[in-house]
């Protein structure tokens, strides 16, 4: 495995909670997509990696017993203090993207926060903003 990149390690990351309740929806899948097309923070990355690097290495974590505590810590040590934030934020978006979080990747995201070192009242701003981005009328 190739090492990751910091936009490696935030599309990992919205991976493990897309794939949490065991279904990547298409909502979700997509949501990723749109993350890394229009995030300033993607500016010029070689989207091929998703498919080509990311994915495999994600999958590949995801099927040890460990691998969760692997990826977590791998992005940890990868994205910048002041990235992490951001991993978490979008981590809520792809949450949230179907309509509906599940138990599961309401544990994932506290789990990501956790590792993350993400303080409590950063991860209550961040959750609030993306319930307001995703409410429907």
């Amino acid at each position: 495995m190739t090492p990751f990149s910091p936009q490696d390690a935030l599309i990992a990351v919205m991976m493990v909670v897309s794939a949490a309740d065991n279904d990547m929806s298409e909502e979700e899948i997509t949501e990723i997509g749109k993350v890394v097309e229009f995030a300033p923070i993607f500016k010029g990355y070689d989207r091929d990696r998703i498919t080509n690097s990311v994915a495999p290495a994600v999958v590949d974590l995801l099927q040890n017993e460990e691998g969760l505590d692997a990826l977590l810590g791998m992005a940890k040590d990868t994205l910048p203090g002041r990235v992490r934030e951001t991993a978490y934020a979008f981590a809520c978006d792809i949450a949230a993207a179907d309509g509906a979080i599940a138990p599961e990747e309401m544990q994932i995201l506290e789990i990501i926060r956790h590792r993350l070192e993400i303080g409590r009242l950063v991860a209550a701003a961040i959750e609030r903003g993306t319930r307001a981005r995703h409410m429907k009328i």
